[in-house]
């Protein structure tokens, strides 16, 4: 166990944070499994028992007292943690183009997506300081880069919006962390099929994670403030 790396990845009880969840645990890491509803989360960590070392933990992004708890777990039972990755995230009603886009739909999507995210990085910051490498990957998106939302007819305001937050996210605590062993980097998925988008998505969850995967698994010598899928960098 010693010699394992120890990742947390947040909404990992399904769709892509299930998949990302089963590489990690096949590359030899000890996960946590972050999930809202802990029934859930056992739920996927007996479905992928034979995988490897898996935890449930509640994580709920909304919900700070669950961060705290959840690092304070972390700390009493391994100390360190070398990979987060932000995985979490929502795509609700109401979100549309950005004449239509209801308020609440837009302060709801970027509570979680980003204040979410952001609140679980610098919750679990400490811990991945005390880390030999540590990795954080955001889970971005296409429609999080304004170049690519300039060129397309997405829709989705609220969303975009908080995809192209993390993205700022990624890029100003990878300049911040730049003389540490720490690399920060967006994950781009392909368009996936999950419950966020009613399963209509062309790739599956395994696809989709491929690249997370990848990046929470870098070398020394890998990237640090980008943004990528699986077939291409992406650009702002």
């Amino acid at each position: 166990m010693e010699n394992k790396k120890i990742a947390l990845v947040s909404g990992g009880n399904k769709g892509i944070g299930l998949a990302i969840v089963r590489g990690l645990l096949r590359a030899g890491c000890r996960v946590y499994l972050g999930a809202r509803e802990v029934a859930k989360g056992q739920e996927a960590a007996a479905e992928l028992a034979a995988e490897g070392e898996v935890i449930v933990i509640e994580l709920d992004l909304t919900n700070q007292a669950t961060l705290d708890a959840a690092t304070a777990r972390v700390q009493r039972e391994i100390g360190h943690l070398d990979i987060l990755v932000n995985n979490a995230g929502i795509n609700p009603e109401g979100d549309g183009a950005a004449s239509k886009a209801t308020i609440q739909s837009v302060e709801q999507v970027m509570k979680t997506n980003f204040l979410g995210t952001l609140a679980v990085t610098q919750t679990f910051l400490p811990l991945l300081r005390q880390a030999a490498a540590g990795r954080i990957v955001n889970l971005s998106s296409p429609l999080g880069s304004l170049t690519l939302s300039g060129q397309n007819d997405w829709g989705l305001l609220g969303y975009s919006a908080s995809k192209a937050a993390v993205n700022m996210l990624t890029v100003q605590l990878a300049y911040e962390l730049r003389d540490t062993a720490i690399k920060v980097n967006s994950a781009s998925p392909g368009y996936t099929a999950t419950d966020l988008n009613g399963f209509a998505g062309t790739d599956t969850p395994e696809q989709g994670a491929a690249e997370a995967i990848r990046l929470a698994l870098l070398p020394a010598d890998g990237p640090n403030g980008t943004n990528s899928s699986s077939t291409a960098s992406l650009p702002w």
